[in-house]
C-alpha cells in the first residue's frame, strides 16, 4: 500500500516489517535510494533489500513512532522516529533494541511518498 503522505510511511513501514513482507517494505523505497548500514551509507534498489532482509531475519516485531517531521522544498520532507524492536520469544514488555531513525521521502509524481534516504539507526 503506498503512503499518500509522508506521515503513512512510518506506521505502513512497521506494518509489513510485522508480516515481514520485503516486497512491500522495497515498495516503501525509490530504486536508487541510499540507506546507512553499520555507519555507511549504500545505495540502490539491491542494498536496501540486503538491509531490509538482515534486519527481518534477526525477528521481532518493530513499534516505529513518528517524532518529528520537516516539510522541505521540492517535495522532500525529513521524518525522525523513534523505534522499539520486541524479540519473539520474549514478552510484549521486553525489547531486544531501540534506536532512532531519520529518513528523507519523496513525493513521486503520481502523488505517492517514498523514501530516498533511511539512517535506520541513529545513536539515541
Amino acid at each position: 500500500m503506498p503512503a499518500y503522505q509522508p506521515t503513512e510511511l512510518h506506521a505502513l513501514f512497521a506494518q509489513a516489517f510485522n508480516r515481514g513482507d520485503l516486497n512491500e517494505l522495497l515498495a516503501l523505497y525509490e530504486p536508487n535510494a541510499t540507506i546507512v548500514v553499520g555507519g555507511e551509507s549504500v545505495a540502490g534498489h539491491d542494498s536496501v533489500r540486503a538491509a531490509l532482509e538482515r534486519w527481518l531475519a534477526a525477528g521481532g516485531q518493530i513499534a516505529l513512532a513518528t517524532r518529528a517531521v520537516i516539510e522541505g522544498p521540492d517535495g522532500l520532507v525529513v521524518l525522525h522516529g523513534a523505534w522499539a524492536i520486541a524479540s519473539p520469544e520474549a514478552p510484549p514488555s521486553a525489547t531486544v533494541r531501540r534506536g532512532l531513525s531519520t529518513e528523507v521521502p519523496r513525493r513521486q509524481s503520481d502523488g505517492t511518498w517514498r523514501f530516498v534516504i533511511d539512517n535506520p539507526d541513529m545513536p539515541i
